[in-house]
């Protein structure tokens, strides 16, 4: 049961809910008090010890529900023609048998050998067959449930990964059962009593079924985190401006968890990171009159500056998609950066912070598209906007985060107005969803703009997003 315990929890983290080896721990001792019986009473146990939010608590229910359910093999098709006569031929034997002068001759044209073997529950002779075959003969379903499950157990099933290994899990399990035998046994009845091969044949496509069920269960299980991680390691790595309408969704869960990531990677200083590092000299300074042993400390601390960051986005048609999960990955870091304004711009320039706060996401992006989106962009006319406006908003804390492809229509691109930005700002970083190979081509600005930036980098995944994200909050910590 240990073992068994074990996989839960493995499945548990696929299915999203966070278990610590000292959570493991504690359900452990927990369900070793509340015992194995009752299986409500086990679902709540784990659902008490583990779950730490309703969306946990509803997925570990979904996983306990889906572990702990066996599969059943359908009932094999019963042939009434043969169960007729097969009736017939166990009460004739009962008959012969009772009255005692049986002379031993095969009744109904029936083979001798046939006779003298045992019969099964169905009347059905089951002597020569192997063991998996006399089972499915009988059709004990708990007794061919947990043959498969001791099968899965012995094929290591809960190895699983990906669903192209559910053939190769299918081939081991049934190897574990003896389907070697089995074949054989159906190739000598087919041969000696077709009526009974055919029961044989159904019974073992049920099994079949049974176990490719099986293996599907375990890919839901055991599966699933690798293949999620396998979906996000693609989809982190697509260009953002090429997701299909279908992938926008999980790519906005997927912005969300690295959102969730840097916050719990920087929203947290470490104890040491606040106090800063022990000052040797002045901690024995202070403690000569003790021998210098270090009754009282001093520590080293190193100014921080309280971050501040200014975003501004290109929402033009071109780079429009790249924009929405630029924005939503930033707002999701206000418990990282306290002081973060954003501003959004095609023709014009306005802010849209409270937007943001104030709506989900979906509904904030289509008021700000409604606003100045999808329309052509004037990197000059808008960076003019942000001057007029809110140029008092930049200290010499405040990093700019400048997102756009820097392709202004042939427009006057006003790089002056950035001079004058980064000299005002700490630091000024533009992130472009185009290849490097692009910039400085056609109406690109580009080069004109990176000789006022500190930082500028091609970011057209939401891999080098996350990155570039994570270095500039890395910053303040």
């Amino acid at each position: 049961m240990r073992e068994n315990l074990h996989r839960f929890f493995r499945a548990a983290r696929g299915a999203g809910v966070r278990v610590s080896p000292a959570e493991s721990i504690d359900a452990m001792r927990a369900v070793s008090k509340m015992g194995f019986t009752d299986r409500q009473i086990l679902r709540d146990t784990f659902l008490v010890t583990l779950a730490k939010t309703q969306e946990e608590k509803r997925a570990l229910g979904d996983c306990f529900d889906l572990f702990f359910s066996q599969p059943e093999p359908p009932p094999s098709a019963p042939d009434n023609d043969n169960t007729d006569e097969g009736g017939e031929q166990s009460e004739g034997s009962q008959t012969d048998g009772g009255g005692g002068g049986s002379s031993g001759e095969p009744s109904g044209g029936a083979d001798a050998s046939e006779q003298q073997a045992s019969p099964t529950p169905s009347g059905q002779p089951s002597e020569g067959l192997g063991p998996l075959a006399q089972m499915l003969l009988q059709q004990d379903r708990n007794e061919i449930s947990a043959a498969i499950a001791t099968a899965a157990n012995a094929a290591s099933l809960s190895d699983i990964r990906y669903f192209t290994q559910r053939g190769i899990f299918s081939g081991r399990i049934l190897e574990q059962m003896g389907i070697g035998r089995l074949r054989d046994d159906l190739d000598n009845l087919t041969a000696t009593n077709p009526s009974l091969g055919e029961r044989l044949q159904a019974a073992t496509d049920g099994l079949r079924d049974a176990v490719r069920e099986t293996v599907a269960q375990a890919l839901l299980l055991y599966g699933r985190e690798d293949a999620e991680n396998l979906r996000n390691e693609i989809l982190r790595n697509a260009p953002l401006s090429r997701i299909e309408p279908r992938q926008v969704d999980e790519m906005r869960a997927l912005i969300r968890k690295i959102a969730r990531r840097l916050r719990e990677r920087y929203s947290k200083p470490r104890k040491r990171q606040r106090r800063g590092h022990l000052d040797v000299r002045r901690t024995l300074r202070r403690n000569a009159a003790w021998g210098s042993i270090p009754f009282l400390t001093a520590w080293k601390r190193k100014h921080r500056d309280r971050p501040k960051i200014v975003a501004l986005c290109d929402v033009s048609g071109s780079v429009a998609r790249v924009s929405d999960f630029f924005l939503l990955l930033i707002h999701s870091l206000h418990e990282v950066v306290d002081d973060v304004r954003s501003f959004a711009f095609s023709g014009h320039l306005i802010e849209v912070s409270q937007i943001l706060d104030k709506k989900s996401p979906e509904a904030a992006m289509a008021e700000i598209m409604s606003k100045v989106g999808f329309g052509s962009s004037d990197y000059g006319s808008s960076l003019a906007d942000f001057e007029d406006g809110w140029m008092n908003s930049i200290t010499p804390q405040t990093t700019v985060i400048v997102l756009g492809d820097a392709r202004s229509n042939n427009l006057d691109p006003r790089a002056d107005i950035l001079r004058r930005i980064a000299e005002r700002s700490k630091r000024v970083v533009w992130l472009n969803p185009e290849g490097r190979m692009a910039w400085g081509f056609g109406d690109s600005e580009m080069p004109r703009y990176a000789t006022f930036c500190s930082v500028v980098r091609q970011c057209a995944t939401a891999k080098q997003l996350e990155r570039a994200v994570s270095d500039i909050v890395a910053t303040y910590q």
